[in-house]
């Protein structure tokens, strides 16, 4: 496995461009699947998960072709379901958490899909129900095979049906909606995600010919199509880059401008560290973050502390807290950070602790961190990434650390983040890769 040997305490300058958006292009790239005609998309980011997956559908036998370094044509004309049944797709769909995606695709434009439990991240129980159940409520019949093999088919079209989600999982409806582009009738999906990740999806089948409404709420209304075209797609700039840069300035007491950022597309990203206390001036699309000695943490109007906390968009993106509960580390107050969705995801601060962090961990969802306000430097350690938010949150504290860093099993970083320990050197950085 590779390390990263960070050499911290040193204050960074100069401009990044974010990658395209991950979580996006795990949807994005499943949905070639839903036509015959080309598919292309652009601005695909070049890390491990979205290569797993590319690599998928090529084995799947979509065509692809790479037009540029970030560009791709997709064509899925002869897609072949036998190998679904080879032990080869069994280790692929076992090792990608992003495998899950094909489902709806597949379901609905060839009648059958099968996958094992998808893998990715441990930080916590990440249940598939949301994306069974609406599917089977679209006419799939699902059939469990031991504990985590799953097939699941249906005759003829699927059907049109109202459903009420019982969570607003983005996979969860991307799937749905993938699935209902060509079903029969009409679906009606409440309580649906809507995530500028969801709304990028929608959009993208609008314009391959589906019928949706709703688009950008909660009440989404698909009117099923026979058939569906090519198109070509451009993908957000990462909105988990965008939040890791800012705080990354901050901790560093770093001047950096962050280049395209799709400002109107990150919701409460800036005005959440903008209550850490953090700077932030938008110059166009582009954010720029002064060079700050100190930044100090609100309070609610009571005096009391504050709380930051993930939820459903237009919440806070629950992947974005790792690297704030860092950011925290460093600044003037205390805040509380309370992790809802996943039950694993706070484990790594008992490294942030040894590295002088003040943190008290109150249960497996909430810490509570004490700014240490600059005046106590965290300090080098070793260190393993548990994921890949983790793994870049640890990373920041390393940059900002006083002496040498070791951060273990960088391939997690390595899934979501694109040749970060490169983008960062350009920055002045000193990061090698062992």
């Amino acid at each position: 496995m590779a390390s990263f040997e960070v050499i911290g305490g040193k204050a960074l300058k100069g401009e990044i461009v974010p990658q395209g958006a991950k979580n996006e292009a795990l949807q994005i790239l499943c949905a070639v699947l839903l036509t015959d005609e080309p598919v292309t998309i652009s601005n695909i980011p070049d890390i491990r998960d979205v290569n797993k997956l590319i690599e998928l559908l090529r084995d799947m036998g979509v065509k692809v072709g790479k037009l540029s370094t970030d560009t791709y044509r997709f064509q899925a004309d002869a897609v072949n379901l036998d190998y679904l049944d080879t032990p080869e797709f069994v280790a692929q769909g076992r090792s990608l958490r992003g495998s899950v995606m094909i489902l709806g695709p597949m379901l609905s434009r060839f009648g059958k899909c099968q996958l094992p439990k998808p893998g990715g991240d441990k930080i916590g129980r990440r249940p598939l129900d949301t994306h069974f159940v609406g599917l089977e409520k679209l006419g799939g019949k699902l059939t469990l095979e031991g504990k985590d093999f799953y097939r699941i088919s249906t005759q003829g079209r699927l059907h049109g049906a109202y459903m009420l989600l019982d969570e607003a999982s983005v996979t969860g409806t991307a799937n749905i909606v993938m699935g209902a582009v060509l079903a029969e009738g009409t679906t009606t999906i409440y309580n649906a995600a809507c995530e500028p990740y969801l709304q990028q999806l929608c959009k993208m089948l609008v314009r391959m010919g589906a019928k949706i409404s709703g688009i950008g709420s909660n009440l989404l209304t698909i009117e099923g199509v026979e058939r569906l075209g090519g198109t070509e797609h451009r993908m957000l700039p990462d909105m988990i880059e965008i939040g890791s840069f800012i705080g990354l300035a901050a901790m560093t007491g770093s001047e950096i401008t962050i280049k395209d950022c799709q400002i109107q597309e990150l919701g409460l990203i800036p005005d959440t560290f903008r209550k850490l206390g953090i700077q932030l001036e938008f110059r166009g699309d582009d954010i720029f973050i002064p060079a700050q000695e100190h930044y100090e943490i609100d309070t609610y109007l009571d005096g009391s502390i504050l709380t930051i906390s993930d939820h459903t968009w237009p919440g806070l993106t629950p992947d974005l807290l790792s690297v704030i509960l860092v950011v925290a580390t460093q600044a003037k107050g205390t805040v509380l950070i309370h992790q809802k969705m996943f039950e694993s995801r706070l484990f790594f601060v008992d490294k942030l602790i040894d590295m002088g962090a003040q943190i008290i961990l109150c249960d497996p969802h909430r810490a509570t961190v004490i700014g240490l306000d600059q005046r106590n430097r965290l300090h080098g350690i070793t260190m393993t990434s548990p994921d890949i938010r983790a793994g870049v949150a640890l990373l920041i504290a390393a940059l900002s650390a006083e002496g040498r860093s070791v951060i273990e099993n960088v391939e997690q970083i390595d899934r979501g983040y694109q040749y970060i320990d490169k983008r960062l050197t350009a920055l002045g950085a000193q990061i090698r890769r062992l």
